[in-house]
């Protein structure tokens, strides 16, 4: 399986315009976007092999992630 990024507007394409004017508008969404981007970054570099760490931590990794795409969601359907 190829690895590949997660960005939010691939994530959520449908909320493309959403997320840019929450992101420009909203604090706390813009700090929920940086830290999944970071989340997303540090997965894939361990997952390229760029950042070798143990199966575990990577799946927690993931779980933050996934919470925080959760996050996200709600605040795109609220706003």
């Amino acid at each position: 399986m190829p690895l590949s990024h997660h960005p939010l507007v691939s994530e959520f394409p449908e909320y493309k315009d959403k997320i840019h004017q929450l992101k420009m508008e909203n604090n706390h969404f813009h700090q929920l976007m940086e830290k999944y981007d970071e989340l997303d970054k540090q997965i894939f570099r361990i997952e390229d092999g760029s950042e070798p760490t143990d199966d575990a931590y990577v799946e927690q990794l993931k779980k933050e992630r996934l919470a925080l795409k959760d996050d996200i969601l709600r605040s795109l359907k609220a706003n």
